[in-house]
């Protein structure tokens, strides 16, 4: 398949030692159909934009500043590519760490405070004020889970989800913000599954990422609203040197394939989801890191551990050409590092890698 040449937004952190506002920004890259990356400039100088998010007509970039408390701000994205700053805001809480723009307004999670926020966005990036939505609760692992942590926000039909690593919980509010300011539980994870980043399936399964367990969870449809844990399985037997697990960070979809960046073992983990009722999958080639387990009525096998290299610490990606290319930003190696996978397999080899300082978070423009 013939891949067309892409751009990429990039978000970053402040490097090493040094405070927000220091010298990160927003950068732009390019990535060519070899899966090379053709270069990057910042082009916007901004306070630890961690998290990025378009909105639909992709004419407005939304960034979260990382501090406490935290900022949103807006830029109006023109046709070259070039961004100009349109508005800015308080997040509604601490360390805002995701954000995700449905056209009328941007959803924030709050890490610090375990605030999600919805603020009304505008057609030219105007931002209105946040209206919070504080959770509460803990969990099991004292030194994560000592209060909330809003970590990611899906859309879902006409509502959105919010995962809670502090609380182990998916919380559910509408997407226009209305409502008891609490919301409801939509679902409850494992004790000290740390639930991270999720994705959802065509036919309402959510995937999400336990970063405290190294697990995916399985959650399916139980009713308007509702969501059951159905099970779960190991997304990599790949651990830190001292063996212990590692800490999932993104996930993706594209077709059966499903990736997931481990921090610790520095690999992007890629896994094969089928029914589970489909033909049953090979036994996994040598060097594979298991063979297929079942959870819910899903049959879900890991086929790959690409390996990022030591340190690289993946802290974001995204996919690219129907699940050909995929971009990770390795944060503690300052790069972006490209992904080949061949869809058959779910094998991939490192194509590019791209010196940039602090990468957080990897958005096709």
């Amino acid at each position: 398949m013939s891949i067309p040449t892409a751009a990429l937004w990039i978000g970053t952190y402040p490097t090493t030692g040094a405070a927000p506002g220091s010298g990160e920004g927003i950068w732009r890259a390019g990535l060519d159909p070899s899966g090379t990356f053709t270069g990057a400039e910042l082009v916007a100088p901004v306070a630890a934009p961690s998290f990025l998010a378009l909105d639909p007509s992709g004419g407005t970039l939304v960034a979260v500043t990382e501090t406490e408390p935290g900022t949103v701000t807006t830029f109006h994205v023109s046709d070259a590519g070039a961004l100009t700053r349109a508005a800015s805001g308080p997040s509604g809480g601490a360390s805002p760490c995701h954000v995700v723009a449905t056209g009328a307004a941007a959803w924030v999670a709050n890490y610090g405070d375990g605030v999600a926020a919805r603020l009304s966005l505008g057609p030219d990036g105007e931002l209105g004020a946040a209206r919070t939505h504080p959770h509460s609760g803990s969990g099991p692992v004292p030194d994560r889970q000592e209060g909330a942590h809003a970590h990611f926000v899906h859309p879902w039909g006409d509502r959105v989800l919010v995962c809670d690593l502090g609380t182990d919980e998916l919380r559910s509010y509408p997407l226009d913000g209305s409502g008891p300011a609490e919301g409801t539980v939509a679902a409850v994870l494992p004790p000290g599954a740390g639930p991270r980043h999720l994705v959802e399936l065509a036919d309402g399964t959510v995937l999400v990422a336990g970063e405290l367990d190294c697990r995916l969870h399985v959650l399916v449809p139980a009713g308007p609203g509702r969501l059951e844990h159905a099970g779960s399985v190991a997304i990599t037997t790949r651990t830190l040197p001292d063996g212990a697990a590692g800490y999932p960070s993104h996930i993706t979809v594209a077709g059966d394939l499903v990736h997931v960046g481990v921090r610790g073992p520095d690999v992007l983990s890629v896994l094969r989801v089928r029914e589970a009722t489909a033909e049953a999958p090979s036994a996994p080639a040598s060097g594979s890191a298991r063979g297929a387990q079942e959870a819910g009525h899903l049959t879900i096998e890991n086929v790959a551990d690409v390996d990022l290299g030591a340190g690289a610490w993946p802290r974001h990606h995204a996919v690219l050409a129907d699940g050909e290319l995929v971009v990770v930003a390795a944060q503690n190696t300052d790069e972006l590092i490209a992904v080949r996978l061949d869809r058959a397999s779910g094998k991939g080899e490192i194509t590019g890698r791209l010196e940039l300082p602090a990468p957080a978070c990897v958005l096709v423009a």
